[in-house]
């Protein structure tokens, strides 16, 4: 969703600024930032540019609009408010946008079920990382149990601390 509202500000900005003068000028951390971040300041200062009737804030609204969407547990009432969102995203005529929410909907039941489990594959994928680079700084093994016993010492959660007598 970043990405999205974040091209969304470029092209806006672009034609702003080929226009004349452009109101995103060094505003794009403030549209990527989680306004829960925001000093009391700060949001006053956007606050102007959230209220307006840029593109850009169209945009943000929708991003922060689906950030609610996680916070679900029922998956009725999770399906509802996405495809309320869904219809929201693809009138809004902003294509990163209508993008992002064909991807999500691909992708919905797989996000529902997270909605009910609240599980990812972080750990795992975390530890083929650490496997991968176990391969790489090897540069190779002869043989599989090289591999495996390689493994097994640095994801195997080993207590090497030398005891007491």
């Amino acid at each position: 969703m970043n990405t999205a509202v974040d091209a969304v500000r470029k092209q806006e900005h672009r034609a702003l600024a080929a226009a004349g003068a452009s109101p995103l000028t060094r505003t794009k951390y403030a549209w990527l930032r989680n306004p829960a971040t925001f000093s009391a300041n700060a949001w006053r200062e956007f606050a102007a540019l959230r209220d307006s009737t840029l593109q850009t804030a169209r945009a943000w609204a929708m991003k922060e609009s689906l950030r609610r969407l996680w916070e679900y547990t029922d998956v009725g009432a999770a399906r509802t408010v996405f495809r309320r969102w869904y219809g929201w995203a693809m009138r809004s005529r902003l294509e990163p946008m209508k993008k992002v929410a064909r991807m999500l909907q691909a992708h919905l039941e797989n996000i529902l079920t997270y909605l009910t489990h609240r599980i990812t594959n972080a750990v795992t994928e975390g530890f083929n990382a650490k496997i991968q680079w176990i391969k790489y700084s090897a540069r190779g093994f002869r043989d599989r149990e090289a591999f495996k016993m390689a493994i097994s010492f640095h994801c195997g959660g080993l207590d090497l601390e030398p005891r007491p007598a």
